[in-house]
């Protein structure tokens, strides 16, 4: 079985590759089947380093990813000089074949580039890391007018599936006030939460406005994505970007 992907669909340099995986064409079982990238969530240490590798050599990597230690937060760590797996939910690097990642299975991953291709960047953007800054931070690390960057937001849990309590919605408002358009109100006196929404809001605030993607849920296609509201204990897709040296 081959290894697919959602290419990241937005108007970029050729040398510009990004994309999500999809949860097929791996060798883990269970939970995990098959190809989950995450080697933190109790998946064989033996079947995801094959899952990388096939994951690398399907694409032709030009490097191994800069894997990160994702901790749900805002910190941001710099492509070109990174140690091994920084604790950071962001990375941005200037440097051709450096490749970007972010882990995901319900958060929002978010790809971000600059027009010319010279930096690239990868967010991992669930709710605890858009009200903490991450994407602000990250768009921040790519010194650069905020004009000159395009984003792809890939897939993630949608509105209807993503339900949270008042505190959520009172964090973001408190930030935001527009915010507050994100929510809506359901039957349990609780909220649903849209994160694309929030995400596009955040960037737009940055003064990010070439935005694309945003339109895949993870908690409704068991078949193609991996989602831990729907199933708890699973694996985890990758999202990433790099930039191919000329």
């Amino acid at each position: 079985m081959s290894i697919s992907s959602i290419p990241a669909d937005w108007p970029v340099p050729d040398n510009v590759v990004g994309g999500t995986t999809l949860r097929g064409g791996g060798v883990s079982g269970a939970e995990f089947a098959s190809l989950n990238l995450a080697d933190h969530v109790g998946d064989d240490s033996t079947s995801v380093a094959e899952n990388r590798r096939r994951f690398q050599a399907e694409y032709s990597l030009p490097t191994e990813p800069v894997w990160l230690r994702q901790v749900h937060g805002s910190q941001v760590a710099l492509g070109n000089t990174a140690p091994s797996l920084p604790e950071a939910d962001g990375i941005v690097t200037t440097e051709a074949n450096v490749v970007c990642a972010v882990l995901t299975a319900d958060c929002l991953p978010v790809l971000l580039t600059t027009k010319d291709g010279s930096a690239v960047a990868a967010a991992h953007a669930g709710w605890r890391g858009l009200s903490a800054g991450i994407l602000e931070r990250t768009v921040s690390a790519m010194i650069i007018a905020p004009e000159q960057i395009l984003a792809w937001l890939g897939p993630a849990i949608s509105q209807p599936a993503f339900e949270v309590g008042n505190e959520v919605r009172e964090r973001f408002v408190g930030r935001i006030a527009a915010a507050g358009a994100c929510f809506s109100e359901n039957s349990r006196g609780r909220w649903q939460a849209d994160l694309v929404g929030l995400a596009m809001l955040q960037l737009r605030e940055c003064g990010v406005t070439q935005i694309f993607g945003g339109d895949c849920c993870t908690h409704n296609d068991s078949k193609r994505f991996f989602s831990y509201r729907r199933d708890g204990r699973c694996g985890r897709m990758a999202t990433f970007i790099f930039r191919r040296d000329e």
